[in-house]
């Protein structure tokens, strides 16, 4: 079993920044596509940020130009830059596989997740 660990998150003032890793404990990092996915209350978890084994990045309307993913794969790291955080942004953030065509994961294997709090 893949092991996903993130952390960073925290608590934000609005207009704030924070920086998210994910760390996942599997030799094959680099061949896949990763993404961001948060889960706010009462909602849906939802993938905000993708990024492919070749560098590519995609993002969902709701954070583009704001959140900024990258990866180190000598790491098996993701990372997931946010800045100009709104108390819209406040959720627990997870990483996992990601895929562009759906815009998701079948995978069901998840982490912790590290919890945002956008709020004054």
């Amino acid at each position: 079993q893949v092991q996903l660990v993130e952390s960073g998150g925290g608590l934000v003032q609005p207009g704030g920044s924070l920086r998210l890793s994910c760390v996942a404990s599997r030799s094959d990092f680099s061949i896949y596509t990763m993404g961001w996915y948060r889960q706010a209350p009462g909602k849906q978890r939802e993938l905000v940020a993708a990024i492919t084994s070749g560098g590519n990045t995609n993002y969902a309307d709701s954070v583009k130009g704001r959140f900024t993913i990258s990866r180190d794969n000598a790491k098996n790291t993701v990372y997931l830059q946010m800045n100009n955080l709104t108390p819209e942004d406040t959720a627990v953030y997870y990483c996992n596989v990601a895929s562009l065509r759906t815009w998701g994961t079948s995978s069901n294997n998840w982490g912790q997740g590290t919890q945002v709090t956008v709020s004054s």
